[in-house]
C-alpha cells in the first residue's frame, strides 16, 4: 500500500500544481482603473470640431477623408472617485459623470485608434451599450457597409442597441443632470416598452445582422434631443435593398405598427366621445393581432385582426351612466380611434414608402413558403400593391372605482 502510495505521489503533486495556477487568478487581466470604459458611441457626418482643427494646426493629424464622426463616451473617472455617479454631484462645480470625444475621419477603426491617443486609458468597448446614428449618415452610408467594422469587432457585445437620431447623434449623448450617463439614459427608456406603444421593441446589433441578412425592410428606434433632454420619438425606415434609411415614422404611425404586430405591452389610446365630445382614456392590458394572407391567383391581400382588452381610466363625461350601452359606445370610439391609427401607418409604409416594416412578410413566408421563394426577391413591391383589410375589436374589461349606474 505504501509503495503504490509513493508511486502516485508525483503525479498528484503535478495536478495540485496545476490547479494552483488555475486559481491564481487571469495573469493577463486589466485593472478597470486603467481601462477608458466606453458606454456608448454616436455617429455623425463628417465636421471636425474645434479641437481636431486646433490639434490640426499643431500637427496633430493623419491622412483621411472627413466622411463620418465618432462621438466616444466614457465615464468620467474622476466624477466616479468623488461619488458624483451614483446620482448626486448636482451642485454648481460639480462635474459630469461621463467625458465625451468626437473625431473625424473615414475608417471606424482608424478613428477609435485616433481617439486612444488623446486619452490616458486604452478605450475599452466590451461595455458598449448604446450606439446612435443621425439621420443624415442612414441617408447616405448603407447601415450594413458603416457598422461592419461593429459586427467585426469580437470585442463589442451584439446585445448592443441600435438607434437612430434626428439632428445630430452626439445630441443624444448629452444631459443636463451630472450625475447620470446618457448611455444608460437611452437603454432606460427603452424599458418603458410596457407603458408605452409608441416604443419598438429593441434593435440590437445581434437582431440587426439578422435584419440585413434577410433583405427585409426594417425599422430603427429614433430618438430625439433638446436641451439636454432626450426622449424616443417615432422611428427611422430602412430599405431592405439599398440599407439605406428612406423616411421616418412620427410617434403616431409608430403606435400603428405595434397594433399590426401585436406586439404592444401596454400604452394607453386617447379618444373623444362622438356623443359630447368629452375626451377619454383606454389603457392598454393585452394586443394580439393576426395577419392573414390571402391568394387567389395571382393576386395576394391580406387582413389584420386586431383584438384587444383594456381598462377605462379617464372619462371626462361624467354626467352620463356607466351602464353597458355607454361602455359599447366607448368601446366602438377606441376601435375607431385604433383603425385610424393603423390606416394611417399602412398608407404611409405600402405606398408613401413602399417598404414593409410590419411583418407581412414573415406571415406570407410562414403560410404560402412555396409562393414566397417566388416573390421575396421583389416583396416591398408586391406589398405596396396588395390589399389590405382590418378589424379591430376592443373590450373595456375595467372601469377604475366609479360604480354603473
Amino acid at each position: 500500500m505504501k509503495s503504490k502510495l509513493k508511486r502516485q505521489l508525483p503525479a498528484m503533486v503535478i495536478v495540485c500544481l496545476l490547479l494552483m495556477i488555475c486559481v491564481t487568478g487571469c495573469w493577463s487581466s486589466r485593472e478597470i482603473e486603467d481601462l477608458g470604459l466606453t458606454f456608448a458611441i454616436a455617429i455623425d457626418k463628417g465636421k471636425e470640431t474645434n479641437t481636431e482643427k486646433e490639434l490640426k494646426e499643431e500637427g496633430g493629424s493623419y491622412p483621411k477623408k472627413d466622411n463620418i464622426t465618432l462621438t466616444y463616451q466614457f465615464v468620467n473617472e474622476k466624477a466616479a472617485g468623488a461619488g458624483t455617479s451614483g446620482g448626486g454631484g448636482s451642485g454648481q462645480g460639480a462635474q459630469k459623470a461621463y467625458i465625451n470625444i468626437s473625431e473625424t475621419g473615414d475608417s471606424l477603426q482608424q478613428i477609435g485608434s485616433e481617439v486612444a491617443l488623446r486619452r490616458d486609458r486604452e478605450v475599452f468597448s466590451p461595455h458598449l451599450k448604446v450606439v446612435v446614428m443621425s439621420e443624415d449618415v442612414l441617408h447616405t452610408f448603407p447601415i450594413d457597409e458603416m457598422l461592419d467594422q461593429f459586427f467585426r469587432d469580437n470585442e463589442i457585445r451584439l446585445s448592443c442597441l441600435v438607434l437612430s437620431a434626428k439632428g445630430e447623434a452626439r445630441d443624444a449623448l448629452q444631459l443636463k443632470e451630472n450625475g447620470e450617463i446618457p448611455a444608460f439614459r437611452l437603454i432606460g427608456l427603452g424599458e418603458n416598452e410596457h407603458k408605452v406603444s409608441r416604443i419598438l421593441p429593441p434593435m440590437t446589433l445581434a437582431k440587426l445582422i439578422g435584419k440585413l441578412h434577410s433583405g427585409s425592410s426594417f425599422l430603427l428606434q429614433n430618438v430625439v434631443a433638446a436641451n439636454g433632454a432626450v426622449k424616443y420619438s417615432g422611428a427611422a425606415v430602412i430599405n431592405g435593398k439599398s440599407k439605406k434609411m428612406i423616411g421616418t415614422l412620427n410617434e403616431y404611425e409608430t403606435e400603428g405598427i405595434t397594433w399590426i404586430r401585436g406586439e404592444g405591452k401596454g400604452g394607453v389610446v386617447k379618444s373623444h366621445d362622438k356623443k359630447s365630445q368629452q375626451t377619454l382614456a383606454y389603457d392598454i392590458n393585452k394586443i394580439k393581432s393576426k395577419i392573414q394572407p390571402i391568394v387567389k391567383g395571382k393576386d395576394i391581400s391580406f387582413h389584420v385582426d386586431i383584438e384587444s382588452e383594456g381598462d377605462l381610466v379617464e372619462n371626462w363625461n361624467t354626467k352620463e351612466a356607466l351602464d353597458t350601452q355607454f361602455i359599447d359606445r366607448l368601446e366602438t370610439t377606441i376601435e375607431n380611434e385604433v383603425k385610424k391609427i393603423v390606416g394611417q401607418v399602412l398608407k404611409k409604409i405600402q405606398h408613401d414608402y413602399k417598404a414593409d416594416v410590419a411583418g407581412f412578410d414573415e406571415s406570407f413566408r410562414l403560410t404560402y413558403p412555396h409562393l414566397w421563394k417566388r416573390v421575396k426577391n421583389n416583396w416591398d413591391d408586391t406589398f405596396s400593391k396588395a390589399d389590405i383589410t382590418y378589424s379591430v375589436n376592443v373590450t373595456i374589461t375595467h372601469y377604475g372605482t366609479v360604480k354603473t349606474q
